[in-house]
């Protein structure tokens, strides 16, 4: 069996990161005037600066200026060779610190952030600023609207948190920010994050997401939080129906994962969201992501009211992580559940997770998983939020060694020892891909990430290589032994989907479609009849 994946050799061969650090500041004319430092190794294309000055990561020794006058401003760019490669860190900001054209800051105290807030980060382990965190903070405390784009695992959350809690310190009163996110789970690890990091200053975090009690989350907020970390949903549901919950006064408004949140999913009721907010001149917007996209472009931004950003985007011309291995497997479609239990079976006793497409998908391989003697849990949209906490809680804390997902979890998410990344079924989005796989080699370590390949998929497996600009490994299996486990893999599937269907799983969406069609049927038919009864008058 014979499989031929193709990717961009140039940007693959010898591909070193790049670095900008910018500057800005509005001039008299309401513009934006940049400053960029721009480092690049021997085999990178140079690269143009667009209106909103592009920054990505690199090292010193300044060689060649460039000035470019766009309509946003000037942008003057200075490029050298490449000195050193270097990887952001983890989350905790445990790093060397940035290798940018100025030198980047050492310390958090360099960042201009006040000495509880250092001791808050020391104490957590958090030694020095992250690449993202060095460039994105200091500009957040003067004031300035901030996109930040950084590979998972770069420091993001403390890149806004840190400024937020700094500001918040000196008027502590009142919701003082929001933070939107595109999955539950996510801002429940962002809550984590603001009470761990504004513990000496007693900062009051209020998750609002859906699955959760209403009325509960009303009183709450009723309570006047610091911070209120939400899914848009259901803080524009909230925001709808009470009248006595107010985000008038807000200082900042923080989108993360933002590509995703600024899709036409989240559109209106972001658009709910923004009119109880304080116009933009009265709040800062901080966009954050690990991945650029359409999504983020200018008419984007002016929608949330992110005018005049500093944009710094901390990553290679990889798109992902340098410690990944990242295979496939190209499989019959009909035999793809006996290759991932020979992977399973070969990487026994690793922390897992498996990436499946549907909410029904996910649910029969955890089924599976438990029929053939696995222990496991599920994560999903469809289970209740109870029960994804749970499903959660357990996988982070080691007492099952395989999460099974749809790409809820492939977000944000901060679970340190994933081993290995199985995608059962391919992403139709290169940056879901990119997602998913950032699961995994955190912090520095390895990881593993395998892809099963069917003959559905090639044309989504060139897209991630072109996005991702690096190519896949092909896994060498034995087939005759890989099909041996058919027969009882068989019977797990079968087994798996008569306990779904005996739960009912589903069946409340199957019903609603069932009623969506009826009710279609019954308007194409009426408006036939009325048409009928027109040209007979």
């Amino acid at each position: 069996m014979s499989f031929q994946l193709f990717a961009n050799p140039a940007a693959i061969a010898k591909a070193q990161p790049t670095v900008i650090s910018t500057m800005q500041d509005a001039g008299d004319n309401g513009g934006t005037n940049t400053i960029t430092r721009e480092t690049q190794s021997e085999s990178e294309a140079e690269s143009d600066t667009d209106a909103y000055d592009m920054i990505k990561p690199g090292n010193r020794t300044a060689s060649k200026r460039e000035t470019k006058h766009t309509s946003e401003g000037v942008a003057v760019t200075v490029k050298s060779r490449s000195t050193q490669e270097r990887d952001s860190d983890d989350d905790e900001g445990d790093t060397e610190g940035g290798e940018d054209g100025m030198r980047s800051a050492s310390t958090f105290s360099e960042l201009g952030l006040g000495e509880w807030i250092q001791a808050q980060t020391q104490e957590m382990g958090m030694l020095r600023p992250t690449y993202i965190q060095t460039q994105c903070i200091p500009p957040t405390l003067k004031g300035k609207n901030v996109i930040g784009l950084a590979k998972t695992g770069s420091g993001k959350t403390a890149a806004f948190a840190l400024p937020i809690l700094q500001h918040l310190s000196k008027d502590p009163y009142g919701v003082h920010s929001v933070v939107l996110t595109p999955t539950r789970e996510l801002a429940f690890q962002i809550s984590e994050q603001f009470t761990a990091l504004g513990h000496a200053s007693n900062v009051r975090a209020v998750v609002v997401v859906g699955g959760l009690d209403m009325m509960r989350q009303a009183l709450e907020l009723a309570r006047r939080p610091h911070v209120v970390i939400a899914t848009p949903g259901r803080l524009a549901d909230h925001l709808l129906s009470n009248s006595d919950i107010s985000i008038k006064k807000i200082k900042f408004l923080v989108l993360d994962e933002a590509d995703r949140l600024l899709s036409e999913t989240f559109r209106a009721h972001l658009d709910i969201i923004l009119r109880y907010t304080p116009p933009p001149t009265k709040r800062q917007t901080l966009l954050f992501s690990a991945t650029m996209h359409e999504n983020m472009g200018k008419d984007h931004l002016e929608f949330v009211g992110c005018f005049n950003p500093l944009r710094f985007e901390a990553q290679s011309s990889e798109r992902t992580i340098s410690t990944l291995e990242q295979k496939y497997v190209f499989v019959p479609s009909q035999v793809k559940d006996c290759y991932l239990f020979e992977f399973l079976e070969k990487y026994e006793d690793t922390t897992a997770i498996i990436f499946a497409a549907t909410c029904l998908g996910c649910e029969t391989l955890a089924v599976m998983l438990r029929e053939l003697g696995y222990s496991c849990v599920s994560l999903h949209s469809k289970m209740s939020q109870g029960r994804r906490l749970a499903s959660l809680g357990k996988f982070r804390g080691s007492l099952v060694k395989i999460l099974v997902a749809t790409d809820v979890a492939s977000r944000g998410l901060d679970i340190p020892e994933v081993e290995i990344v199985y995608n059962y079924d391919v992403p139709a989005n290169p940056d879901d891909y990119i997602h998913r796989v950032g699961r995994t080699a955190r912090a520095g370590r390895g990881g593993l990430s395998i892809t099963i390949i069917t003959q559905h998929d090639i044309e989504r497996i060139q897209r991630i290589e072109d996005r991702t600009q690096r190519k896949m490994e092909l896994v060498e299996t034995e087939e005759d032994e890989v099909l041996k486990r058919l027969n009882n893999v068989t019977k797990a599937r079968r087994a798996a989907i008569l306990e779904l269907d005996d739960r009912d799983f589903g069946e409340r969406e199957r019903n609603n479609k069932e009623k969506s069609r009826k009710r279609k049927e019954a308007d194409m038919n009426a408006t036939q009849s009325n048409k009928k009864k027109h040209a007979q008058s």
